[in-house]
Protein backbone atom coordinates (compact mmCIF):
# COMPACT_ATOMS: atom_id res chain seq x y z
CA UNK A 1 0.00 0.00 0.00
CA UNK A 2 2.66 2.17 0.47
CA UNK A 3 4.27 2.03 -2.72
CA UNK A 4 0.86 2.41 -4.21
CA UNK A 5 0.24 5.87 -2.31
CA UNK A 6 4.10 6.84 -3.66
CA UNK A 7 2.74 6.04 -7.47
CA UNK A 8 0.01 7.85 -6.46
CA UNK A 9 2.11 10.97 -6.16
CA UNK A 10 3.38 11.06 -9.47
CA UNK A 11 0.55 9.79 -10.80
CA UNK A 12 -2.75 10.83 -9.43
CA UNK A 13 -5.68 9.28 -11.52
CA UNK A 14 -3.42 5.95 -11.26
CA UNK A 15 -6.13 3.17 -10.09
CA UNK A 16 -5.66 -0.30 -7.93
CA UNK A 17 -7.51 -3.53 -9.26
CA UNK A 18 -7.52 -5.92 -6.05
CA UNK A 19 -8.83 -9.10 -8.38
CA UNK A 20 -6.16 -11.93 -7.86
CA UNK A 21 -2.83 -9.84 -7.40
CA UNK A 22 -2.73 -6.03 -6.93
CA UNK A 23 -2.28 -4.18 -10.33
CA UNK A 24 -1.61 -0.78 -10.36
CA UNK A 25 -2.66 1.22 -13.74
CA UNK A 26 -1.37 4.42 -14.90
CA UNK A 27 -1.54 6.06 -18.45
CA UNK A 28 0.93 5.45 -21.05
CA UNK A 29 2.02 8.89 -20.84
CA UNK A 30 3.06 8.74 -17.24
CA UNK A 31 4.30 5.30 -17.34
CA UNK A 32 8.01 6.48 -17.50
CA UNK A 33 7.62 9.17 -14.77
CA UNK A 34 6.25 6.55 -12.43
CA UNK A 35 8.48 3.92 -13.48
CA UNK A 36 11.34 6.09 -12.83
CA UNK A 37 9.87 7.21 -9.31
CA UNK A 38 9.56 3.55 -8.15
CA UNK A 39 13.02 2.72 -9.57
CA UNK A 40 14.91 5.46 -7.73
CA UNK A 41 12.64 5.14 -4.17
CA UNK A 42 14.68 5.30 -1.22
CA UNK A 43 13.03 2.65 0.60
CA UNK A 44 12.32 0.21 -1.91
CA UNK A 45 14.39 0.62 -5.16
CA UNK A 46 12.80 -1.39 -7.72
CA UNK A 47 15.82 -2.47 -9.10
CA UNK A 48 14.80 -5.70 -10.72
CA UNK A 49 12.21 -6.03 -13.80
CA UNK A 50 10.83 -9.03 -13.68
CA UNK A 51 8.97 -9.03 -16.92
CA UNK A 52 7.40 -6.92 -19.08
CA UNK A 53 3.99 -8.60 -20.44
CA UNK A 54 2.54 -7.75 -24.03
CA UNK A 55 -1.55 -7.75 -23.47
CA UNK A 56 -4.29 -7.13 -26.23
CA UNK A 57 -7.15 -6.40 -23.94
CA UNK A 58 -9.37 -6.10 -27.44
CA UNK A 59 -11.57 -3.11 -26.99
CA UNK A 60 -9.96 -1.43 -24.79
CA UNK A 61 -6.78 -1.46 -26.52
CA UNK A 62 -2.97 -3.22 -26.37
CA UNK A 63 -0.67 -2.86 -23.52
CA UNK A 64 1.64 -4.07 -20.91
CA UNK A 65 2.04 -5.83 -17.49
CA UNK A 66 5.39 -4.61 -15.86
CA UNK A 67 6.42 -6.97 -12.99
CA UNK A 68 8.37 -5.48 -10.81
CA UNK A 69 11.18 -6.32 -7.38
CA UNK A 70 13.23 -4.56 -5.20
CA UNK A 71 16.16 -6.77 -5.03
CA UNK A 72 16.82 -4.44 -1.30
CA UNK A 73 13.76 -5.73 0.59
CA UNK A 74 12.20 -7.97 -1.85
CA UNK A 75 8.85 -5.84 -2.52
CA UNK A 76 6.84 -6.43 -5.85
CA UNK A 77 4.78 -4.53 -7.92
CA UNK A 78 2.51 -4.73 -11.24
CA UNK A 79 2.24 -2.26 -13.10
CA UNK A 80 -0.40 -2.09 -16.22
CA UNK A 81 -0.56 0.67 -18.96
CA UNK A 82 -2.69 0.38 -22.30
CA UNK A 83 -2.93 2.54 -25.27
CA UNK A 84 -6.02 2.60 -26.93
CA UNK A 85 -4.83 3.27 -30.87
CA UNK A 86 -4.31 -0.09 -31.93
CA UNK A 87 -3.05 1.05 -35.40
CA UNK A 88 -0.40 3.20 -34.27
CA UNK A 89 0.18 1.82 -30.75
CA UNK A 90 3.01 3.34 -29.01
CA UNK A 91 4.14 3.18 -25.75
CA UNK A 92 7.74 4.49 -23.55
CA UNK A 93 10.75 2.76 -23.25
CA UNK A 94 11.73 1.74 -20.10
CA UNK A 95 14.97 0.63 -21.31
CA UNK A 96 17.04 3.46 -20.10
CA UNK A 97 16.13 2.49 -16.65
CA UNK A 98 16.32 -1.43 -16.99
CA UNK A 99 18.87 -2.73 -19.60
CA UNK A 100 16.58 -6.01 -19.82
CA UNK A 101 13.52 -4.06 -20.90
CA UNK A 102 15.31 -4.04 -24.17
CA UNK A 103 14.94 -7.55 -25.64
CA UNK A 104 11.77 -7.37 -23.34
CA UNK A 105 10.16 -4.74 -25.27
CA UNK A 106 11.50 -6.10 -28.66
CA UNK A 107 9.47 -9.24 -27.99
CA UNK A 108 6.41 -7.61 -27.19
CA UNK A 109 6.73 -5.45 -30.57
CA UNK A 110 7.01 -8.61 -32.53
CA UNK A 111 3.86 -10.01 -30.77
CA UNK A 112 1.54 -7.78 -29.78
CA UNK A 113 2.82 -5.20 -32.94
CA UNK A 114 3.66 -1.88 -29.90
CA UNK A 115 6.43 0.22 -30.44
CA UNK A 116 7.83 1.76 -27.75
CA UNK A 117 8.91 5.65 -28.01
CA UNK A 118 12.91 6.09 -27.77
CA UNK A 119 13.96 2.45 -27.73
CA UNK A 120 17.03 2.15 -30.71
CA UNK A 121 16.31 -1.10 -31.83
CA UNK A 122 12.72 -1.64 -33.09
CA UNK A 123 13.05 -5.04 -35.16
CA UNK A 124 11.51 -8.40 -34.45
CA UNK A 125 13.57 -10.79 -32.19
CA UNK A 126 11.57 -13.91 -32.97
CA UNK A 127 9.65 -14.05 -36.34
CA UNK A 128 10.72 -13.13 -39.91
CA UNK A 129 11.11 -9.22 -40.28
CA UNK A 130 8.90 -9.64 -43.42
CA UNK A 131 6.13 -11.39 -41.26
CA UNK A 132 2.54 -10.36 -41.56
CA UNK A 133 0.76 -9.21 -38.63
CA UNK A 134 1.59 -9.64 -34.71
CA UNK A 135 0.45 -13.35 -33.78
CA UNK A 136 -0.76 -12.76 -29.77
CA UNK A 137 -2.87 -10.21 -30.76
CA UNK A 138 -6.78 -11.29 -30.59
CA UNK A 139 -7.61 -10.64 -34.03
CA UNK A 140 -4.94 -11.98 -35.51
CA UNK A 141 -5.64 -13.62 -38.92
CA UNK A 142 -3.91 -17.42 -39.01
CA UNK A 143 -4.10 -17.71 -42.13
CA UNK A 144 -2.00 -14.47 -42.75
CA UNK A 145 1.33 -16.40 -43.28
CA UNK A 146 1.53 -18.96 -45.71
CA UNK A 147 4.54 -20.98 -45.73
CA UNK A 148 7.40 -19.32 -46.64
CA UNK A 149 10.52 -20.95 -48.00
CA UNK A 150 12.68 -17.50 -49.20
CA UNK A 151 16.04 -17.26 -47.88
CA UNK A 152 15.48 -14.42 -44.75
CA UNK A 153 17.38 -11.12 -45.57
CA UNK A 154 18.45 -9.56 -42.22
CA UNK A 155 17.82 -5.98 -41.29
CA UNK A 156 21.02 -4.42 -40.59
CA UNK A 157 19.13 -0.55 -40.52
CA UNK A 158 16.63 -0.23 -37.71
CA UNK A 159 13.97 2.26 -36.55
CA UNK A 160 13.95 4.40 -33.48
CA UNK A 161 10.57 6.22 -32.85
CA UNK A 162 10.42 9.69 -30.90
CA UNK A 163 8.18 12.25 -29.47
CA UNK A 164 8.69 15.61 -31.57
CA UNK A 165 8.23 18.72 -29.45
CA UNK A 166 4.68 19.09 -31.26
CA UNK A 167 3.57 15.78 -30.19
CA UNK A 168 3.94 14.30 -33.62
CA UNK A 169 5.89 10.78 -33.59
CA UNK A 170 8.67 10.75 -36.18
CA UNK A 171 11.28 7.79 -36.84
CA UNK A 172 14.98 7.85 -37.57
CA UNK A 173 17.09 5.22 -38.62
CA UNK A 174 19.75 3.30 -36.61
CA UNK A 175 22.56 0.98 -37.44
CA UNK A 176 22.72 -2.48 -36.38
CA UNK A 177 26.28 -3.32 -38.49
CA UNK A 178 27.12 -1.20 -41.17
CA UNK A 179 29.27 -2.42 -44.09
CA UNK A 180 32.66 -2.47 -42.46
CA UNK A 181 32.10 -4.66 -39.77
CA UNK A 182 33.16 -8.21 -40.22
CA UNK A 183 30.11 -10.02 -39.02
CA UNK A 184 30.51 -14.28 -38.35
CA UNK A 185 27.31 -16.43 -38.02
CA UNK A 186 27.98 -18.60 -34.43
CA UNK A 187 24.79 -21.01 -34.96
CA UNK A 188 22.10 -22.37 -35.44
CA UNK A 189 23.42 -25.05 -36.51
CA UNK A 190 26.30 -24.97 -34.35
CA UNK A 191 26.92 -27.80 -31.86
CA UNK A 192 27.81 -25.89 -28.71
CA UNK A 193 25.21 -23.34 -29.39
CA UNK A 194 23.30 -26.15 -27.73
CA UNK A 195 20.29 -25.92 -29.83
CA UNK A 196 19.34 -23.69 -32.92
CA UNK A 197 20.37 -20.65 -31.61
CA UNK A 198 22.11 -17.82 -34.30
CA UNK A 199 24.48 -15.20 -32.61
CA UNK A 200 25.57 -12.68 -35.65
CA UNK A 201 28.96 -11.66 -34.18
CA UNK A 202 31.05 -8.83 -35.44
CA UNK A 203 34.79 -9.20 -34.80
CA UNK A 204 37.70 -6.93 -34.56
CA UNK A 205 40.66 -9.66 -35.50
CA UNK A 206 40.30 -11.78 -32.73
CA UNK A 207 38.34 -9.49 -30.45
CA UNK A 208 34.74 -9.57 -30.11
CA UNK A 209 33.22 -6.34 -30.81
CA UNK A 210 29.17 -7.17 -30.46
CA UNK A 211 26.85 -9.80 -30.11
CA UNK A 212 23.20 -10.00 -32.25
CA UNK A 213 20.82 -12.61 -31.01
CA UNK A 214 18.60 -13.96 -33.62
CA UNK A 215 16.17 -16.01 -31.79
CA UNK A 216 12.89 -18.02 -32.89
CA UNK A 217 14.45 -20.72 -35.08
CA UNK A 218 12.21 -22.86 -32.49
CA UNK A 219 9.14 -21.07 -32.08
CA UNK A 220 6.40 -23.06 -31.42
CA UNK A 221 3.65 -20.32 -30.21
CA UNK A 222 3.00 -22.28 -26.93
CA UNK A 223 1.63 -18.79 -25.46
CA UNK A 224 -0.84 -18.87 -28.04
CA UNK A 225 -1.77 -22.22 -27.87
CA UNK A 226 -2.62 -21.54 -24.45
CA UNK A 227 -5.69 -19.53 -25.15
CA UNK A 228 -7.22 -22.36 -26.66
CA UNK A 229 -6.80 -25.08 -23.83
CA UNK A 230 -8.41 -25.43 -20.78
CA UNK A 231 -6.32 -25.41 -17.39
CA UNK A 232 -5.26 -28.96 -17.03
CA UNK A 233 -4.36 -29.12 -20.83
CA UNK A 234 -1.94 -26.15 -20.75
CA UNK A 235 0.07 -28.12 -18.46
CA UNK A 236 1.26 -30.68 -21.19
CA UNK A 237 3.03 -27.98 -22.70
CA UNK A 238 5.31 -26.47 -19.69
CA UNK A 239 7.43 -29.60 -20.28
CA UNK A 240 7.97 -28.73 -23.57
CA UNK A 241 10.04 -25.31 -22.55
CA UNK A 242 13.15 -25.71 -20.76
CA UNK A 243 12.81 -29.64 -20.86
CA UNK A 244 15.84 -29.43 -17.86
CA UNK A 245 13.46 -27.82 -15.27
CA UNK A 246 10.61 -29.33 -16.61
CA UNK A 247 9.36 -30.42 -12.77
CA UNK A 248 9.76 -26.74 -11.93
CA UNK A 249 8.12 -25.22 -15.32
CA UNK A 250 4.78 -27.81 -14.19
CA UNK A 251 5.08 -27.46 -10.37
CA UNK A 252 4.98 -22.96 -11.12
CA UNK A 253 2.09 -23.22 -13.31
CA UNK A 254 0.08 -25.97 -10.72
CA UNK A 255 0.72 -23.27 -8.08
CA UNK A 256 -0.62 -20.12 -9.76
CA UNK A 257 -3.97 -22.15 -10.80
CA UNK A 258 -4.54 -23.21 -7.73
CA UNK A 259 -3.84 -20.17 -6.22
CA UNK A 260 -6.71 -18.54 -8.27
CA UNK A 261 -8.68 -21.61 -7.65
CA UNK A 262 -8.10 -21.78 -3.75
CA UNK A 263 -7.12 -25.38 -4.04
CA UNK A 264 -5.05 -26.43 -1.06
CA UNK A 265 -2.58 -29.26 -1.68
CA UNK A 266 -1.80 -31.84 0.63
CA UNK A 267 1.52 -32.20 2.68
CA UNK A 268 2.56 -35.55 1.02
CA UNK A 269 2.21 -33.82 -2.17
CA UNK A 270 4.10 -30.88 -1.16
CA UNK A 271 7.16 -33.37 0.04
CA UNK A 272 7.47 -35.12 -3.42
CA UNK A 273 7.28 -31.59 -5.32
CA UNK A 274 10.31 -30.41 -3.45
CA UNK A 275 12.31 -33.52 -4.15
CA UNK A 276 11.47 -33.77 -7.37
CA UNK A 277 12.07 -30.29 -8.04
CA UNK A 278 15.77 -30.49 -6.24
CA UNK A 279 16.41 -33.56 -8.35
CA UNK A 280 15.75 -32.07 -11.51
CA UNK A 281 18.01 -29.38 -10.71
CA UNK A 282 20.95 -31.78 -9.72
CA UNK A 283 19.98 -33.87 -13.23
CA UNK A 284 20.46 -30.36 -14.69
CA UNK A 285 23.53 -29.23 -13.00
CA UNK A 286 25.00 -32.95 -13.92
CA UNK A 287 24.23 -32.26 -17.77
CA UNK A 288 25.35 -28.60 -17.33
CA UNK A 289 28.83 -29.85 -16.29
CA UNK A 290 28.88 -32.56 -19.06
CA UNK A 291 28.68 -30.29 -21.60
CA UNK A 292 30.66 -27.15 -20.46
CA UNK A 293 33.71 -29.83 -20.20
CA UNK A 294 32.86 -31.19 -24.03
CA UNK A 295 32.50 -27.70 -25.26
CA UNK A 296 35.96 -26.95 -24.07
CA UNK A 297 37.69 -30.22 -25.19
CA UNK A 298 36.88 -32.35 -22.61
CA UNK A 299 35.34 -36.06 -23.20
CA UNK A 300 35.78 -38.32 -19.61
CA UNK A 301 33.91 -35.56 -17.75
CA UNK A 302 31.21 -35.83 -19.76
CA UNK A 303 30.43 -39.40 -19.24
CA UNK A 304 31.11 -39.20 -15.49
CA UNK A 305 27.84 -36.26 -15.71
CA UNK A 306 26.12 -38.56 -18.04
CA UNK A 307 26.89 -42.02 -15.59
CA UNK A 308 24.88 -40.14 -12.93
CA UNK A 309 22.35 -38.27 -14.43
CA UNK A 310 21.08 -41.37 -15.86
CA UNK A 311 20.69 -42.48 -12.68
CA UNK A 312 18.50 -39.69 -11.83
CA UNK A 313 16.38 -40.32 -14.83
CA UNK A 314 15.95 -43.71 -13.77
CA UNK A 315 14.59 -43.02 -10.46
CA UNK A 316 12.16 -40.33 -12.44
CA UNK A 317 10.54 -42.93 -15.06
CA UNK A 318 10.07 -45.55 -12.29
CA UNK A 319 7.85 -42.63 -10.82
CA UNK A 320 6.16 -40.55 -13.19
CA UNK A 321 6.53 -42.85 -16.78
CA UNK A 322 9.18 -40.19 -17.95
CA UNK A 323 13.07 -39.70 -18.43
CA UNK A 324 13.56 -36.23 -20.62
CA UNK A 325 9.41 -34.66 -20.42
CA UNK A 326 8.20 -35.00 -17.50
CA UNK A 327 4.21 -34.84 -16.79
CA UNK A 328 3.90 -35.51 -13.03
CA UNK A 329 2.47 -32.32 -11.29
CA UNK A 330 -1.43 -31.82 -11.69
CA UNK A 331 -3.95 -29.53 -10.54
CA UNK A 332 -4.19 -30.44 -6.96
CA UNK A 333 -0.63 -32.70 -6.41
CA UNK A 334 0.62 -34.97 -8.27
CA UNK A 335 -0.27 -37.81 -11.07
CA UNK A 336 0.26 -40.87 -9.00
CA UNK A 337 2.27 -42.08 -5.49
CA UNK A 338 5.74 -42.09 -5.37
CA UNK A 339 7.20 -45.80 -6.55
CA UNK A 340 7.80 -47.96 -3.29
CA UNK A 341 11.48 -48.10 -3.88
CA UNK A 342 11.75 -44.29 -4.63
CA UNK A 343 12.69 -43.37 -1.19
CA UNK A 344 15.58 -45.90 -0.91
CA UNK A 345 17.34 -45.52 -4.53
CA UNK A 346 16.94 -41.37 -3.94
CA UNK A 347 18.97 -41.87 -0.80
CA UNK A 348 21.51 -44.40 -2.42
CA UNK A 349 21.77 -42.11 -5.60
CA UNK A 350 22.63 -39.25 -3.13
CA UNK A 351 25.12 -41.56 -0.74
CA UNK A 352 27.12 -42.25 -4.36
CA UNK A 353 26.92 -38.74 -5.89
CA UNK A 354 28.66 -37.26 -2.68
CA UNK A 355 31.55 -40.24 -2.86
CA UNK A 356 32.08 -39.14 -6.57
CA UNK A 357 32.00 -35.53 -6.73
CA UNK A 358 35.37 -35.31 -5.84
CA UNK A 359 36.31 -37.03 -8.97
CA UNK A 360 34.48 -34.36 -11.25
CA UNK A 361 36.91 -31.91 -9.07
CA UNK A 362 39.80 -33.56 -9.56
CA UNK A 363 39.47 -33.78 -13.19
CA UNK A 364 38.16 -30.33 -14.24
CA UNK A 365 37.84 -27.96 -11.39
CA UNK A 366 41.50 -28.25 -10.84
CA UNK A 367 42.80 -28.37 -14.10
CA UNK A 368 44.94 -25.94 -15.34
CA UNK A 369 43.52 -25.40 -18.83
CA UNK A 370 39.87 -25.11 -17.24
CA UNK A 371 41.00 -22.35 -15.14
CA UNK A 372 42.84 -20.61 -17.56
CA UNK A 373 39.92 -20.32 -19.91
CA UNK A 374 37.35 -19.54 -17.07
CA UNK A 375 38.63 -17.30 -14.31
CA UNK A 376 38.60 -13.64 -15.32
CA UNK A 377 36.78 -14.34 -18.60
CA UNK A 378 33.29 -13.21 -19.45
CA UNK A 379 33.07 -11.19 -16.47
CA UNK A 380 29.36 -9.91 -15.67
CA UNK A 381 29.04 -7.59 -12.48
CA UNK A 382 26.52 -7.26 -9.97
CA UNK A 383 24.77 -4.16 -11.72
CA UNK A 384 24.28 -5.65 -14.66
CA UNK A 385 23.47 -8.91 -13.25
CA UNK A 386 20.15 -7.11 -12.17
CA UNK A 387 19.51 -4.75 -14.93
CA UNK A 388 20.02 -7.32 -17.12
CA UNK A 389 17.08 -9.68 -15.19
CA UNK A 390 19.97 -12.53 -15.24
CA UNK A 391 18.49 -14.65 -12.21
CA UNK A 392 20.03 -18.23 -11.15
CA UNK A 393 23.11 -19.20 -10.95
CA UNK A 394 24.59 -16.74 -13.22
CA UNK A 395 23.22 -13.67 -10.97
CA UNK A 396 24.34 -15.67 -8.34
CA UNK A 397 27.72 -15.46 -9.42
CA UNK A 398 28.02 -11.62 -9.34
CA UNK A 399 26.85 -11.74 -6.07
CA UNK A 400 23.18 -11.02 -6.31
CA UNK A 401 21.55 -13.27 -3.89
CA UNK A 402 18.13 -13.83 -5.82
CA UNK A 403 17.41 -17.71 -5.12
CA UNK A 404 13.21 -17.43 -5.44
CA UNK A 405 13.51 -20.54 -2.77
CA UNK A 406 14.79 -18.12 -0.36
CA UNK A 407 13.57 -14.79 -0.95
CA UNK A 408 9.82 -16.20 -2.06
CA UNK A 409 9.64 -19.78 -0.66
CA UNK A 410 7.19 -21.97 -2.04
CA UNK A 411 6.64 -25.74 -1.54
CA UNK A 412 8.62 -26.74 1.72
CA UNK A 413 11.41 -24.29 1.15
CA UNK A 414 10.75 -22.51 4.41
CA UNK A 415 10.99 -25.76 6.12
CA UNK A 416 14.41 -26.67 5.03
CA UNK A 417 18.01 -25.65 5.86
CA UNK A 418 20.47 -24.83 3.27
CA UNK A 419 22.09 -22.00 1.92
CA UNK A 420 22.04 -19.94 -1.11
CA UNK A 421 25.12 -19.93 -2.79
CA UNK A 422 26.83 -16.70 -4.10
CA UNK A 423 30.47 -15.66 -5.49
CA UNK A 424 31.16 -11.94 -6.30
CA UNK A 425 34.21 -12.91 -8.94
CA UNK A 426 31.13 -12.71 -11.47
CA UNK A 427 33.64 -14.97 -14.26
CA UNK A 428 32.67 -18.09 -16.43
CA UNK A 429 34.92 -19.96 -13.46
CA UNK A 430 32.03 -18.78 -10.74
CA UNK A 431 28.86 -19.47 -12.86
CA UNK A 432 30.96 -23.00 -12.64
CA UNK A 433 31.41 -23.18 -9.15
CA UNK A 434 27.90 -21.86 -8.34
CA UNK A 435 25.78 -24.63 -9.92
CA UNK A 436 28.53 -26.94 -8.94
CA UNK A 437 28.21 -26.32 -5.53
CA UNK A 438 24.37 -26.37 -5.64
CA UNK A 439 24.37 -30.02 -6.35
CA UNK A 440 25.79 -30.97 -3.12
CA UNK A 441 22.88 -28.53 -1.37
CA UNK A 442 19.55 -29.90 -3.12
CA UNK A 443 21.44 -33.12 -1.88
CA UNK A 444 21.10 -31.74 1.44
CA UNK A 445 17.97 -30.48 1.08
CA UNK A 446 16.37 -33.83 -0.23
CA UNK A 447 18.31 -35.54 2.63
CA UNK A 448 16.06 -33.51 4.75
CA UNK A 449 13.05 -34.72 3.17
CA UNK A 450 12.98 -38.11 2.10
CA UNK A 451 13.06 -40.12 5.29
CA UNK A 452 9.80 -37.66 6.32
CA UNK A 453 7.33 -38.01 3.70
CA UNK A 454 4.09 -37.95 5.38
CA UNK A 455 1.01 -39.93 5.04
CA UNK A 456 -1.65 -39.01 2.89
CA UNK A 457 -3.21 -38.39 -0.09
CA UNK A 458 -0.81 -37.24 -3.29
CA UNK A 459 -3.07 -35.49 -5.00
CA UNK A 460 -6.97 -33.97 -3.85
CA UNK A 461 -10.01 -34.10 -5.82
CA UNK A 462 -10.55 -31.33 -9.27
CA UNK A 463 -13.46 -30.46 -11.61
CA UNK A 464 -12.56 -31.78 -14.66
CA UNK A 465 -13.01 -28.36 -16.26
CA UNK A 466 -11.61 -25.59 -13.78
CA UNK A 467 -13.43 -22.06 -14.34
CA UNK A 468 -10.79 -19.25 -12.77
CA UNK A 469 -12.12 -15.89 -11.06
CA UNK A 470 -11.36 -13.02 -13.06
CA UNK A 471 -7.66 -11.42 -12.43
CA UNK A 472 -4.31 -11.34 -12.78
CA UNK A 473 -2.57 -14.37 -10.59
CA UNK A 474 1.13 -14.98 -10.59
CA UNK A 475 3.66 -17.51 -9.58
CA UNK A 476 7.68 -18.19 -8.90
CA UNK A 477 9.76 -20.68 -8.42
CA UNK A 478 13.73 -21.44 -9.11
CA UNK A 479 14.05 -23.03 -11.93
CA UNK A 480 17.47 -25.11 -12.62
CA UNK A 481 18.48 -21.63 -14.76
CA UNK A 482 16.72 -19.05 -12.60
CA UNK A 483 13.83 -17.38 -11.55
CA UNK A 484 10.56 -19.15 -13.96
CA UNK A 485 7.22 -17.30 -13.69
CA UNK A 486 3.72 -17.60 -14.24
CA UNK A 487 1.37 -14.32 -15.43
CA UNK A 488 -1.96 -15.76 -15.68
CA UNK A 489 -5.05 -13.21 -16.69
CA UNK A 490 -8.75 -14.59 -16.36
CA UNK A 491 -11.96 -13.33 -17.45
CA UNK A 492 -13.44 -16.13 -15.91
CA UNK A 493 -13.88 -18.66 -18.53
CA UNK A 494 -12.65 -22.62 -18.59
CA UNK A 495 -9.28 -20.96 -20.77
CA UNK A 496 -6.72 -18.57 -19.80
CA UNK A 497 -7.12 -15.23 -21.71
CA UNK A 498 -3.54 -14.41 -21.67
CA UNK A 499 -0.76 -17.34 -19.98
CA UNK A 500 2.70 -16.03 -20.39
CA UNK A 501 5.86 -17.61 -18.81
CA UNK A 502 8.58 -15.50 -18.38
CA UNK A 503 11.53 -17.52 -19.78
CA UNK A 504 14.78 -18.17 -17.77
CA UNK A 505 16.87 -17.71 -20.83
CA UNK A 506 16.08 -14.98 -22.95
CA UNK A 507 17.41 -12.66 -20.49
CA UNK A 508 20.92 -14.52 -20.55
CA UNK A 509 21.43 -14.62 -24.03
CA UNK A 510 21.07 -10.82 -24.21
CA UNK A 511 23.51 -10.52 -21.83
CA UNK A 512 25.89 -12.24 -24.47
CA UNK A 513 26.61 -8.99 -25.76
CA UNK A 514 27.10 -7.62 -22.59
CA UNK A 515 29.85 -10.29 -21.48
CA UNK A 516 31.52 -11.22 -24.56
CA UNK A 517 32.63 -7.51 -25.64
CA UNK A 518 36.23 -7.64 -25.23
CA UNK A 519 37.01 -11.34 -24.88
CA UNK A 520 38.61 -13.47 -27.94
CA UNK A 521 35.89 -15.15 -30.45
CA UNK A 522 37.55 -18.72 -28.97
CA UNK A 523 35.53 -18.05 -25.75
CA UNK A 524 32.31 -17.44 -26.53
CA UNK A 525 31.50 -20.89 -26.62
CA UNK A 526 33.05 -21.22 -23.34
CA UNK A 527 31.03 -18.00 -21.84
CA UNK A 528 27.67 -19.37 -23.62
CA UNK A 529 27.85 -22.43 -21.66
CA UNK A 530 28.53 -21.02 -18.20
CA UNK A 531 25.72 -18.46 -19.13
CA UNK A 532 23.23 -22.30 -18.97
CA UNK A 533 20.53 -20.92 -21.75
CA UNK A 534 18.12 -23.26 -23.09
CA UNK A 535 16.75 -22.80 -26.43
CA UNK A 536 13.19 -24.04 -26.23
CA UNK A 537 12.72 -22.10 -22.86
CA UNK A 538 13.80 -18.98 -24.98
CA UNK A 539 11.57 -19.39 -28.22
CA UNK A 540 8.25 -20.63 -27.02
Amino acid sequence: MELIEKIKKTAPDATVSENGEPVVSVSAQELHQVAEALYADSEHPMDYLRDIVGMDWGETGLGALYLLESTWTGHRIILKTVTADREQAFLPTVSDLWKTAFIKEREVFDFFGIRFLNHPDMRRIFLREDWKGYPLRKDYDMNSNPLNMENEVNADITDEYFLKPDGTIADKKNIVFDQKDFVVNIGPQHPSTHGVLRMRTSLDGENICKVDPILGYIHRGIEKLNESLTYPQTLALTDRLDYLSAHQNRHALCMCIEKAAGIEISERAQYIRTIMDELQRIDSHLLFYSCLVMDMGGLTPFFYGFREREMILDIFEETTGGRLIQNYNMIGGVQADIHPTFCTKVKEFIAHLRSVIKDYHDIFTGNVIARTRLQGVGILSREDAISLGCTGGTGRASGWANDVRKHHPYALYDKVDFKEITYTEGDSFARYMVRMDEIMESCHIIEQLIDNIPAGEYKVKTKPILKLPEGVFTSSVETSRGEFDVVLESHGDKTPYRLHYRSTGLPLVHAMDTVCRGQKIADLIAIGGTLDFVIPDIDR
